[in-house]
């Protein structure tokens, strides 16, 4: 048969009998990114900016009085101020930090050393789910200051009550989360590993802790938050120094630039931490970002 014999269908040519398969050139793979993905370094700086430059606004405008809204230019000469220990109780800001970080830090890392073995356990046992978890749901959206009197009578007025309350705080979204965690395993995991005779252990160590470190992670990020905020409450049973006592102090004299020093302050070291969270979940779980 000659070439004016060829029959072309469908994308196949077939010649006789015999069907010959035509070479298709395809078009180049298109990409599409997951939606809210891509660097937000700028529109994070501009919106920064832009709420700087209005709080100034409205503040030279006299729109606020000073007594509920400082200027900028008063909040930082508060921080000035407070550097050097020229405001109430005397003491430098730096330690009001120093003291601020070591009960919201310690308390966190002591709640993430046994708030995540906790959650492991109530994922991959019914028998701790079910002696944990009602005790944890019950306390678990109780306000910090409601058990703050028992805390105290408890405890004292020291340093155990204080990292007590920040530690409770902290121990329930992060047992919380690490539970989801374990839960989210997929099944065809375990069911391979079990069928390469994997032990419990191994099969904890292997699986299900990887697969419920991203879930763990965000544990931590949203307990870090409950911490500062518990930080306040904490501060007020007989403290003498920390950034919720600075602030405390302040509002009881009406230096409410102390007090929004004090907020801000707050929000910086917070915000810090959990941008360092997030460089430690890419770091350790970078297949997060190929979903």
């Amino acid at each position: 048969m000659s070439n004016a014999d060829t029959v072309i269908h469908q994308g196949i040519a077939v010649e006789g009998d015999r069907p010959q398969a035509i070479p298709a050139v395809l078009p180049p793979a298109r990409t599409y990114p997951r939606p809210g993905s891509g660097p937000t370094t700028a529109i994070t700086v501009v919106t920064v900016i832009a709420l700087l430059l209005g709080w100034w606004g409205v503040t030279a405008a006299g729109l606020i009085a000073p007594l509920f809204l400082p200027p900028p230019s008063a909040v930082w000469l508060a921080a000035v101020q407070a550097w050097e220990g020229n405001v109430q109780g005397g003491l430098p800001l730096l330690q009001h930090i120093a003291w601020s970080l070591w009960r919201v830090f310690g308390a966190f890392l002591l709640a993430a050393v046994t708030a995540v073995p906790v959650g492991l356990l109530m994922g991959s046992s019914r028998v701790a789910r079910g002696i944990v978890d009602p005790l944890l749901e019950f306390y678990r959206p109780l306000p910090p200051l409601a058990y703050l009197p028992l805390i105290v009578i408890w405890f004292g007025i020291d340093e155990t009550a204080k990292l007590l309350l920040i530690y409770l705080a902290c121990f329930a979204p992060i047992a919380v989360s690490t539970r989801a965690g374990v839960a989210g395993v997929q099944g065809e995991q375990l069911h391979a590993a079990l069928s390469m005779g994997a032990s419990r252990w191994q099969l904890l160590r292997h699986v299900i802790l990887p697969a419920a470190l991203p879930d763990i992670l965000t544990g931590l990020r949203i307990a870090i938050g409950f911490g500062w905020t518990t930080l306040v409450a904490a501060e007020m049973v007989a403290a003498t120094a920390g950034l919720g006592q600075l602030v405390l102090n302040a509002s009881n004299f009406l230096r409410t630039d102390v007090v929004v020093m004090g907020i801000v302050l707050i929000g910086l070291i917070a915000y810090l931490f959990d941008l360092a969270m997030r460089r430690l979940s890419d770091a350790l779980t970078p297949w997060r970002s190929h979903r």
